[in-house]
């Protein structure tokens, strides 16, 4: 369980990110957050890992504020929480398979992750992670070899080799053309229902939040206009949420990579 109670996060040059924020995630599910640029969304999911730090309410994770956690509580934390970043984040000269086994680096320490120093059933537990994003045949060839969707899907693997309850991804299809967008979210869709991890995902194509949003967030100006199932949506709803009427632009993701 994910509680948001009363959280407001103001950056230090004065901008007010998120505005009393009160949102309850249930274990297992699959939500999407949408909204324009700049209206909290990736602020609001980067908080539950304290990558920013709200400055007033209560973050509550299985009842704990996370808000008081200490380093050490903060690192465990983290090793629970699976981020996918818009941009991959790989290291691009080090192999597919070092890049996955990084997310055990919260479990070996940073000295044996320098020396490659691990274990066999760390590295199983990599090959698995690439093998259910169909990207096994990959785990040799250095990271920057791939196309923008393979690099993606390493991401997902590496998320997934930590064994994360949660996993965070901030628009994570924003850059790749529709088949592959398709596809990234496909994967994060089965892997929700197969391990049954609390997927929070962050998009701003609304075809994409429509067909795999279980249930859908929409933030505008750092405040939470809309909490609903996708099956109640409509395009009103989206227009209330955007404070405009929908564009074309808005319907669909980028056009920049194939897989």
């Amino acid at each position: 369980m994910i509680e948001y109670k009363n959280i407001s996060l103001t950056y230090p040059n004065g901008f007010k990110a998120l505005k009393n924020i009160n949102l309850k995630f249930n274990p297992g599910e699959f939500i999407v957050i949408v909204g324009l640029s700049g209206a909290g969304k990736s602020t609001l999911i980067r908080s539950l890992n304290l990558m920013v730090r709200p400055n007033e309410g209560e973050l509550l994770v299985d009842g704990e504020n996370i808000l008081n956690y200490k380093e050490k509580q903060l690192r465990k934390l983290r090793t629970e929480i699976g981020m996918i970043f818009q941009q991959h984040n790989l290291v691009k000269r080090s192999s597919v398979l070092k890049n996955v086994l990084s997310g055990r680096l919260g479990y070996t320490g940073t000295v044996k992750s320098i020396l490659n120093l691990f274990s066999k059933e760390d590295i199983a537990l990599a090959m698995n992670s690439l093998d259910r994003v169909d990207i096994a045949e990959k785990a040799y060839q250095r990271a920057d070899q791939l196309s923008g969707g393979q690099q993606q899907r390493v991401s997902i693997a590496r998320a997934l080799t930590q064994k994360p309850k949660i996993i965070l991804a901030d628009e994570p299809v924003s850059s790749l053309d529709p088949p592959t967008a398709n596809q990234v979210m496909k994967d994060l869709q089965r892997i929700n229902k197969e391990d049954g991890i609390t997927t929070i995902v962050n998009l701003h194509a609304i075809d994409l939040a429509m067909e795999y949003g279980q249930r859908i967030i929409g933030l505008r100006g750092g405040e939470l206009v809309f909490d609903g199932p996708a099956s109640s949506v409509t395009e009103k709803t989206f227009e209330e949420i955007y404070g405009r009427p929908i564009k074309e632009e808005d319907m669909v993701g980028g056009v920049e990579e194939a897989l």
